[in-house]
């Protein structure tokens, strides 16, 4: 089959796959997937092996101790004889946790209203793993596709990938190309650049004392975070694209106590690689430095992500993509977020790689959070004709 009849064929496959893909959404929005519910996480791992087994896709684990398990479907293409790029792995990947409680989807289940749907990770980013579902069973269905094509899908990105970000590098160091389903932006766009994230915290030790008798005697661990919180608010450099927020801050043991204990936890978002090592340089000076005499801090780093930069490799991944979505009605622009994904991790191995190709939404982590109904068969489309035309792209 020659690559205009297999996209002929694949993408009026995908055209006849909105409903299916609307019922595998649903199924998966309304099962719990906490990045912390191990159990819900591989719950919807079952649903996307009992999809892949029905489509006679082969699925292997790599098993998760603490967080959801990676899986990796596989759809042979391209020729078993080539050399090179070509026989390196195309990459469609995306993660099945969420920010959401447990029993989020009881509170508030899967609904469509006016052209959009509704639910606990609707567009962040089941909607984008129903996709590649769809994706990989049209290839493996019709064939076509110019190299093998992997599906990965990982099950703890939203605190950061502790457990995933190997199993993800690994995959990256032998792809050719990678494609990261996020939601598309609510302009339509697809995200051709990110910024890089590092979520730390701080514990801070006092000496308790009562706060009207004995006053003296203490040590207000409260009275250091609150140094430490300005000097480190003050690092923030918008021009720079450099932000650092303390989002959560504890502490104290009674409103009559000097407090002995207090903990903050630190968001610091970047752009150029270079400025982490700066900026975490000097978090670990105000960690290190007390201005409350007595008082001692430790810093944990929790969570990073690596920024996601732009290739010359990637921007002709990007154009190929533009124009084959150009054939679904789509017209796609690259946009800048400062929000962090796994891709930063993609592209810092030399993966040429594009994110936020999935179906559109927005209000990602709310309870407004929607997908547009309508873009789920175009995007598929375009995904689709973006990966067979990937050789005119020169990767």
């Amino acid at each position: 089959m020659n690559a205009a009849t297999a996209e002929a064929a694949i993408t009026a496959w995908i055209a006849t796959q909105g409903e299916a893909m609307l019922g595998e959404l649903k199924a998966m929005v309304n099962t719990d997937g906490g990045s912390y519910d191990k159990a819900g996480v591989d719950a919807v791992g079952a649903q996307v092996r009992a999809f892949m087994e029905r489509h006679a896709i082969p699925v292997e684990t790599v098993r998760g101790e603490r967080f959801g398990d990676c899986l990796r479907a596989t759809v042979a293409g391209g020729d078993a004889t080539a050399s090179g790029n070509a026989r390196q792995n195309i990459v469609l990947m995306g993660h099945r946790d969420t920010v959401f409680p447990k029993g989020e989807p009881e509170r508030r289940p899967f609904r469509i209203e006016d052209g959009r749907a509704y639910g606990p990770g609707v567009a962040d980013m089941k909607a984008g793993l129903v996709m590649n579902m769809f994706v990989l069973a049209a290839f493996a269905k019709h064939g076509g596709a110019p190299g093998p094509l992997v599906g990965l899908f990982t099950g703890d990105e939203e605190i950061g990938s502790p457990e995933g970000r190997a199993v993800i590098e690994a995959e990256a160091r032998r792809a050719r190309v990678v494609y990261n389903s996020e939601p598309g932006r609510p302009s339509g766009g697809i995200v051709t650049g990110r910024k890089g994230g590092v979520f730390s915290v701080v514990d801070i030790e006092g000496r308790a004392a009562h706060s009207g008798g004995n006053f003296e005697a203490g040590i207000s661990a409260i009275g250091e975070m609150a140094a430490k919180i300005t000097a480190i608010h003050a690092l923030t450099d918008l021009q720079r694209g450099i932000t650092l927020n303390v989002g959560l801050v504890s502490g104290g043991q009674s409103v009559n106590t000097v407090a002995p204990s207090a903990q903050m936890q630190i968001d610091l978002r970047y752009v150029e690689p270079a400025d982490r090592e700066e900026i975490m340089g000097k978090i670990h000076d105000i960690v290190a430095r007390s201005s409350v005499p007595g008082t001692k801090a430790t810093l944990t780093i929790r969570g990073e992500f690596l920024p996601l930069t732009q290739s010359p490799a990637a921007a002709r991944l990007f154009e190929g993509y533009r124009a084959a979505a150009s054939e679904s009605g789509l017209e796609i622009k690259g946009e800048f977020s400062g929000g962090c994904a796994d891709s930063g991790f993609t592209a810092a191995v030399g993966a040429p790689t594009l994110c936020a190709v999935g179906p559109v939404g927005g209000k990602a982590h709310s309870p407004e959070e929607y997908l547009e109904v309508a873009t789920l068969v175009p995007r598929a489309q375009a995904l689709a004709r973006a990966i067979l035309r990937l050789e005119g792209t020169g990767l």
